[in-house]
C-alpha cells in the first residue's frame, strides 16, 4: 500500500533496473524499506511473483540472499550484489528483569539509536520504534528532547528497527511510533516504514504518537496512512504547555483541536490522549478541568503516564519529581468525574532506561 507524496522507485531508481551496473558496496539499495510494489518495479524485469518472494523472506528476518531457499542461486547471487538486505546493525541489547521489556541499541549512520520492546500483562508485545536521531522538541520532561535533533531516519532505518525486534519476539501485537524523534516531522520516514508494515499488519495495530504537529495531523487526515493517532498532550492549559513543550507556541491548542477533530472525521478512530504527569506541577484539579474541556466533541480516551525518573531535568529551576500515588488517585478521580475514560499506564522498562521519556544518553546496561 502507497500513500500519497512517499515515493516511486520508478523514478528514483531508473537507473538501478535489475540489470548489470555499478556493483560499490556503498551505492547497494536496502531492499528492508521497499514495499512488494516498489520491489516489482526496482526488479523489473523479473516476474512480479518474485518480487513477493523476496518480501516475504525479507519480512522474516533473514541476514543474507543466500537464505532464500526458493530463489535459483545464480539469482540470490546477483541479489547480493546487486543489493544490499539491511543498513543498520544490533549493537546489543538488555532486558528489564521485571517488566520484561527490552531495549535495542541499533548502529545507524552518525551514532546509535534506541529503540524498546514492551509486553503488557496479557503477554502482547509491542515494538516502540523511532523516526529521528536525536529529538529537536525540547520537551522539558524528555530525556531524548535535551539530545537536540541530528537527522530523519530514512524507511529503512525505520522498518530495521522492527526486524531487528521481530528476529527476538515473532509475535509483535503492535507497533507504537513513540521512541526517539517526532515521527510527524519524517513523514516521508515515517509513511515508507508504515507502507511496508501494511504489507502484514492491520493499520489498527499501528499508533503514531506526536507531540502536537498540527500540519502534521492534518497530512494524516487528508492523505493518511490511516493508522491510529495518539497527541502528547500534557497539559491543556496552554501557558503551562508552552514551558513545558516548547513545540505548543507554534502549534496552540486550538489549532492542535481543529486538526484532531478533522482527522477523527476522515479516520473515525478514537484518538489517545497522554498525560505525562510531573508531581506538583500538572496534576491539580484545574489540570483535569483543562483536558476535559480540551476533550469536548472529541472521541479520546486518556492514557495516564507518571513521570519517569531522568537525571538532570527541571523545571522553573527545580528538578523534575515524580508525582505521588494520593497525587495520581485524585487527578484520575478528577478526569472520571468529568466523564472521561482514563487508563494509568503501567511501568514498563524504567530498569532499562527504557521507559517513556528515557531514551538516549541513559543506556542502562548497553
Amino acid at each position: 500500500m502507497l500513500y500519497a507524496n512517499t515515493f516511486a522507485y520508478s523514478k528514483l531508481h531508473a537507473n538501478e533496473k535489475f540489470k548489470k551496473g555499478n556493483t560499490n558496496l556503498a551505492s547497494k539499495i536496502p531492499l528492508s524499506g521497499v514495499p512488494v510494489s516498489g520491489l516489482e518495479k526496482l526488479l523489473t524485469p523479473l516476474p512480479k511473483y518474485r518480487a513477493k518472494q523476496i518480501f516475504a523472506w525479507i519480512n522474516s528476518g533473514i541476514s543474507s540472499f543466500e537464505l532464500m531457499s526458493n530463489l535459483p542461486r545464480s539469482l540470490r547471487a546477483e541479489l547480493d550484489k546487486r543489493f544490499c538486505l539491511r543498513k543498520t546493525s544490533l549493537v546489543s541489547t538488555v532486558e528489564d528483569p521485571v517488566s520484561g521489556a527490552i531495549k535495542l541499541k541499533i548502529g545507524i549512520e552518525g551514532g546509535f539509536i534506541e529503540v524498546v520492546a514492551l509486553v503488557d500483562a496479557a503477554g502482547r508485545r509491542t515494538a516502540c520504534l523511532s523516526t529521528q536521531l536525536g529529538c529537536g522538541m525540547g520537551c522539558v520532561f524528555c530525556k531524548t528532547g535535551s539530545l537536540g535533533f541530528t537527522r530523519d531516519l530514512d524507511g529503512s532505518e525505520i522498518i530495521e528497527q522492527f526486524y531487528h525486534i521481530q528476529a527476538l519476539y515473532p509475535d509483535i501485537a503492535n507497533i507504537v511510533f513513540m521512541g526517539m524523534g517526532e515521527p510527524l516531522l519524517n513523514l516521508s520516514g515515517l509513511r515508507q516504514a508504515i507502507s511496508v508494515l501494511c504489507e502484514t499488519l492491520s493499520p489498527r495495530r499501528i499508533t503514531v504518537s506526536t507531540c502536537g504537529i498540527t500540519a502534521g495531523i492534518n497530512s494524516l487526515a487528508d492523505d493518511g496512512p490511516a493508522v491510529r493517532l495518539a497527541l502528547s498532550l500534557t497539559s491543556a492549559r496552554e501557558t503551562l504547555r508552552q514551558k513545558l513543550m516548547p513545540v505548543s507556541a507554534a502549534n496552540p491548542l486550538a489549532a492542535l483541536k481543529e486538526a484532531l477533530l478533522r482527522h477523527q472525521k476522515r479516520h473515525g478512530r478514537r484518538l489517545t490522549l497522554e498525560a505525562v504527569l510531573l508531581g506538583a506541577i500538572n496534576t491539580g484539579a484545574e489540570d483535569a478541568a483543562a483536558i476535559a474541556a480540551f476533550s469536548q466533541n472529541l472521541d479520546v480516551v486518556v492514557n495516564l503516564i507518571p513521570w519517569n525518573p531522568v537525571e538532570n531535568l527541571y523545571f522553573n529551576g527545580m528538578p523534575l519529581k515524580e508525582p505521588s500515588s494520593a497525587e495520581l488517585r485524585r487527578f484520575c478521580a478528577e478526569l472520571e468525574r468529568h466523564g472521561l475514560k482514563t487508563v494509568m499506564r503501567r511501568e514498563k522498562g524504567r530498569g532499562i532506561a527504557g521507559a517513556c521519556g528515557q531514551l538516549g544518553g541513559t543506556s542502562a546496561g548497553l
